[in-house]
């Protein structure tokens, strides 16, 4: 008889990270930091099975700038253009299921819920989690080529990267 050990683990907010990255059509971009509210995920066996995290929107940071440049994207990166964190101070990402290293769940950003799949896995110091997604599907317009013709070299594209280091208690 197969016996399945499930345990339920919180996530470490002060050692996990998530990092982000936004690139223009010239190949140029930005890179920052968000941070974790919460997490907590079920394993069975030893294997994230599901899971539920918690982004506090506000931490929204730009790490590749410095000075007024740096002040400016953040500010306008939190702004109803992009993420409007005044309105929205948390997103939040539902892990339903993992397969031979690829979850499946729904991310939610401005109380706009899709679908997404994404890498996840193991390593010596916990977990790694990579996933883009498409911000044009979560009401994030600016500088869209889905909501804004002939944009020229001022197109962003709309994939954004999070990445994340994940470690438990």
């Amino acid at each position: 008889m197969y016996t399945s050990l499930f345990s339920q683990n919180k996530l470490n907010i002060s050692e996990s990270t998530l990092n982000w990255e936004g690139k223009k059509i010239t190949g140029s971009g930005h890179n920052g930091l968000l941070k974790f509210e919460k997490g907590n995920v079920v394993f069975d066996d030893g294997k994230i099975i599901s899971g539920v995290f918690s982004v506090d929107m506000t931490s929204l940071s730009c790490e590749d700038l410095t000075g007024k440049g740096k002040n400016s994207l953040e500010n306008h990166l939190k702004s109803d253009d992009f993420f409007a964190v005044d309105k929205h101070s948390t997103a939040s990402l539902v892990i339903e299921t993992v397969v031979n290293n690829t979850a499946s769940g729904i991310l939610t950003i401005k109380d706009i819920s899709h679908p997404v799949s994404f890498s996840l896995t193991k390593s010596n110091e916990g977990y790694t989690a990579d996933l883009v997604f498409d911000r044009s599907k979560y009401d994030v317009k600016y500088a869209s080529g889905s909501f804004f013709k002939n944009l020229g070299d001022k197109l962003i594209l709309n994939e954004i990267e999070l990445l994340a280091n994940l470690k438990f208690n």
